[in-house]
């Protein structure tokens, strides 16, 4: 028995697990459990903005990422999550390098796989795979699920010989708790979490070490995303995977990730352990959204503070000077537009050990209390 969902329990779809799958990746050199699998510093992306038909002129740049540095350690979920439009998208497509970096690096294992190309970037690739947000539109409707599972043999074919394919999509179906006999059938004969079942059976197939998963729940019902959700968890025990997991839901990031970061208008602005995100946020932002959580209980919901932020999220293409969501928060000063707040333990944290010993870029960083109640 496994939990169902953040409060329920279901019966386990496959309880064999995945002995039968064979790993055909080469040995990986040991790593010291802090050090960090993957390693972002300064990544940016910016997309230009043009006018003219016949002569384009540059005029600017949506800024979607504008320096975002995180690690990831071996076996470790670090949650993204924020509002719409924060960039959290762009971060899963410049790490899996579907997206080319404007500036910033992206080390996996201590290689700079944003100066790859070829056969080394390919072969990187292997090893970082992505899980879509939409089950619908990130299948082909013209292939079969076999095929789709299959696909990834065909672009690296060391993976498993020829003969073997079959039997290894198979394989894979029946990890994630389908019929194996289902490799013949087409996505439209799949509900959504079955359909996302296909795509991270896709997903896995290389024997990857990072999975990048951008929203895999925000598409499904309640009780299917609770499915697939226990689902990962299982295959992170069994593959020993490590996640970068995007979501908007912030019960569902709190119930997978060990680590949290939280992003405003392309920035991280605070991160840290699941407790203390969850617990002891000490950002304006992050607290704002956790008093926003709805609350099953009326009771309890009636004891916590909620927080409303007034105006609009600022365009990426035009942010605020200094601090980006001075102009949504209680607390701004001119301080908070002159000076851009670093990422870091605060002042007033830093000689203190607790969890409110974590990085947050707030020139005004404090706790507050009852945000969520217990």
């Amino acid at each position: 028995m496994q939990s169902d969902s953040l409060g329920g329990t279901a019966q386990t779809q496959d309880e064999e697990g995945p002995d039968a799958l064979p790993d055909t990746s080469p040995a990986a050199p040991s790593y010291e459990p802090r050090e960090a699998i993957l390693e972002v510093r300064g990544l940016v992306k910016h997309f230009p903005l043009t006018q003219g038909v016949v002569v384009r002129r540059h005029v600017g740049a949506v800024r979607a990422v504008d320096g975002v540095s995180f690690d990831l350690r071996p076996g470790e979920t670090l949650g993204l999550v924020g509002e719409s439009g924060c960039g959290k998208s762009t971060v899963a497509k410049l790490v899996t390098s579907l997206e080319a970096p404007t500036a910033g690096s992206i080390r996996y294992k201590g290689e700079d796989v944003t100066r790859l190309s070829g056969r080394a970037l390919k072969a990187v690739r292997r090893n970082i795979q992505m899980v879509f947000q939409d089950p619908y539109t990130s299948l082909n409707p013209r292939m079969t699920v076999g095929d789709i599972v299959g696909e990834p043999f065909d672009i690296h074919p060391e993976a498993a010989p020829r003969g073997e394919r079959r039997r290894r999509v198979q394989e894979l179906l029946d990890v994630v708790g389908l019929n194996p006999e289902y490799v013949n059938r087409y996505p439209h004969q799949f509900s959504g979490g079955q359909r996302q079942r296909i795509g991270i059976a896709r997903g896995l197939a290389l024997r990857p070490e990072i999975i990048v998963a951008d929203e895999p729940v925000s598409a499904l019902d309640v009780s299917v995303q609770a499915q697939v959700v226990n689902l990962m968890e299982r295959l992170q025990d069994e593959f020993g995977l490590s996640y970068v997991f995007i979501a908007h839901d912030l019960s569902v990031v709190r119930h997978i990730s060990d680590r949290v970061g939280v992003m405003y208008l392309g920035k991280i602005v605070e991160i840290g352990t699941e407790r203390e995100i969850y617990e002891h946020p000490t950002h304006p932002y992050t607290q704002a959204l956790l008093s926003a959580v709805p609350v099953p209980d009326p009771a309890a919901g009636e004891q916590r503070t909620r927080i409303v932020l007034e105006g609009e999220v600022p365009s990426p293409a035009n942010p605020p000077s200094g601090c980006r969501f001075r102009t949504r928060c209680w607390k701004a000063t001119e301080r908070c537009a002159r000076e851009e707040p670093p990422l870091e333990v605060p002042a007033g944290f830093a000689h203190a050990e607790g969890p409110a010993h974590h990085p947050s870029a707030c020139h005004y960083a404090e706790e507050k209390e009852r945000i969520v109640p217990e």
